[in-house]
């Protein structure tokens, strides 16, 4: 349908994009023609931040890029219940479809690093702004929010024994010693590693800068020659054997075999009976839940703000749609107030741990209203003034890429934007 210098787009993005939003129902009263025109824009503002950055050198690290990678496949497969069924579902191996996600997520991380540069000076809205903007909204057209809770948690993790690492640190010095013995450590790396990222190819992590992978990992590599296989390093992603393959200056190039504890096995115990006398502590009010929070949870995403699980704008209350099964099914049985006893959980990194669930609050399905929905029909009106920004930005730089449209679709009219 377009192309923006050496970025295209298809028709297919527009029509898959048009039937997710069409199916969440994001897309009532907007006639399907004005729809496509309005996506097909997006998609071409998306390309011209794509060239912008490769012609401004803006760039992403490789760490951040495995890591919402690692996040998308835990999630996925925490959804689908393995590896197999996500091979199944997409008709691709792992490997293919990692591929195709790494460059997908790349260029996401690319697009949100340039809107940020654009939008970064564009002031939070004053009340007088949200209360113009909430008047522009015609009274039959107001958004009608569902159920929306307040939830928050208290998170703990057992660590793993004695002998459980040294189960692991003895499988990764058999392997070692294979590779000692003549063994390939690539073929090696792509039979045992956990890191399914860097598994496929070897273990092979590419060129990597100083201060961009976990301190443990970079001292032992720095400290080795070319060529050489390091010895068993611990680090928060489990157990590294590493083989320095060359090094210049503050940059590595480095392969590894990733190695686990099977975190199915921790023994849960003892946190739970520390979380069962903190919550005996919080309900005979000798402790807050919020300062219990801050003082125990090992959540570092959520401890800070007294346990609270935030949504994916940024606000308190979640609406209960957003959450992911477990958490809901929990929560539907519990009244405002109610702290859990503590239960199971797996972290996003896949390890297991107990948590205490706290619900907050809970409100009704309702129509939105400045009353009781302030907060979030002001992230309504600061997101449209950064889409303003992000518009103006389209008109001032459409001229310094090349940008060309197919003649069927060019009724949208979208380089004419004035």
């Amino acid at each position: 349908m377009a192309k923006v210098d050496n970025f295209i787009v298809l028709k297919s993005d527009v029509e898959k994009l048009y039937y997710n939003l069409l199916y969440q129902g994001q897309l009532e009263g907007i006639e399907p023609a004005t729809a496509r025109c309005q996506l097909l824009e997006q998609l071409i503002i998306e390309k011209m931040m794509l060239a912008k950055a490769e012609i401004d050198s803006i760039v992403v690290e490789d760490r951040q890029v495995e890591s919402q990678l690692e996040r998308r496949f835990q999630a996925m497969e925490m959804q689908l219940g393995s590896l197999d069924k996500i091979e199944q579902l997409y008709g691709k191996t792992i490997g293919d479809l990692r591929e195709e996600l790494r460059g997908e997520i790349r260029n996401q991380l690319v697009v949100q690093k340039v809107q940020n540069q654009i939008t970064e000076s564009v002031p939070k809205p004053t009340p007088k702004e949200v209360r113009k903007f909430f008047a522009t909204i015609p009274q039959d057209s107001l958004p009608y929010f569902g159920v929306e809770v307040e939830v928050a948690h208290i998170v703990k993790i057992p660590g793993v024994n004695r002998t459980q690492k040294q189960a692991v640190k003895e499988k990764l010095e058999a392997l070692k010693q294979r590779v000692l013995q003549g063994e390939d450590f690539a073929e090696l790396a792509k039979r045992f590693s956990e890191d399914r990222g860097s598994a496929k190819d070897g273990g092979d992590l590419n060129w990597l800068t100083r201060g961009t992978s976990v301190p443990e990992f970079e001292a032992a590599v720095f400290r080795m020659k070319p060529g050489e296989l390091s010895r068993i390093v611990e680090s928060e992603y489990g157990f590294h054997l590493i083989k320095l393959i060359d090094k210049r200056g503050n940059e590595y190039r480095a392969a590894h075999i990733l190695l686990r504890p099977n975190y199915d096995e921790v023994d849960i115990s003892e946190a739970r009976q520390f979380l069962d006398s903190l919550r005996t502590q919080i309900l005979l009010d000798s402790l807050s839940f919020e300062k219990a929070a801050r003082d125990f949870s090992e959540d570092k995403n959520t401890a800070m703000a007294g346990g609270v699980i935030q949504g994916p704008d940024g606000d308190s209350r979640v609406f209960v749609e957003d959450m992911d099964p477990y958490l809901y099914f929990t929560i539907d049985t519990m009244q405002v107030g109610q702290i859990s006893r503590p239960m199971p959980y797996r972290t996003d990194d896949g390890k297991s741990a107990v948590r205490l669930i706290y619900l907050k609050s809970k409100r009704p399905p309702h129509e939105a209203s400045l009353e009781t929905d302030y907060q979030r029909i002001a992230n309504f009106t600061y997101n449209q003034k950064r889409n303003e920004a992000v518009n103006e930005w389209f008109v001032r730089t459409k001229d310094e890429v090349y940008i060309s449209i197919d003649e069927e679709y060019d009724l949208c009219n979208i380089l004419k934007i004035q």
